[in-house]
């Protein structure tokens, strides 16, 4: 995987631990070991700018997600036991630490491990999962709540 980090937010945020874990999920994804993924930290003034450009929502938010080839579960990066998966520019995953510490404050949990739960949840998005209906909902945080349970168990094991 290339996977490649920018942090522009002015706060520290463990980068080594980001990129491990974005390459343990694209993993236990299928994903191309040739794919792309950039990962851009950004201060709140900055993250409420894009939120306001493409989503229409004033205010920071804790992660957006942009990807760059159309990329579906199964298809596209991914592969399956009949033809190689294709290296994909996945997309970018933005992630504002300032917003994911006053998140991870009311959940009661480090803000690295909130940082961790966006990160993934934007790969997953990148990926073509959504929750905007009950279904989506149900499938894409059972999948994330995997993803970090077994990211879990290698952070832990190192």
């Amino acid at each position: 995987m290339s996977i490649e980090i920018n942090n522009e937010s002015g706060v520290g945020v463990d980068e080594e631990s980001l990129v491990a874990l974005a390459t343990h999920v694209l993993g236990e994804m299928g994903i191309n070991p040739l794919a792309e993924l950039s990962i851009v930290v950004i201060d709140e003034d900055a993250m409420a700018e894009l939120h306001e450009k493409w989503m229409g929502e004033p205010g920071p938010t804790d992660v957006l997600a942009f990807p760059m080839d159309e990329l579906r579960p199964g298809g596209g990066a991914r592969g399956d036991s009949e033809s190689p998966a294709d290296p994909a520019l996945l997309g970018d995953v933005v992630l504002c630490p300032q917003v994911a510490a006053r998140q991870a404050k009311e959940a009661g949990h480090a803000t690295a491990d909130e940082l961790e739960l966006l990160c993934t949840h934007g790969i997953l998005h990148l990926l073509g999962y959504d929750h905007a209906e009950p279904e989506e909902h149900k499938e894409m945080f059972g999948l994330q709540a995997q993803l970090l349970e077994s990211w879990q168990e290698v952070r832990d094991s190192r």
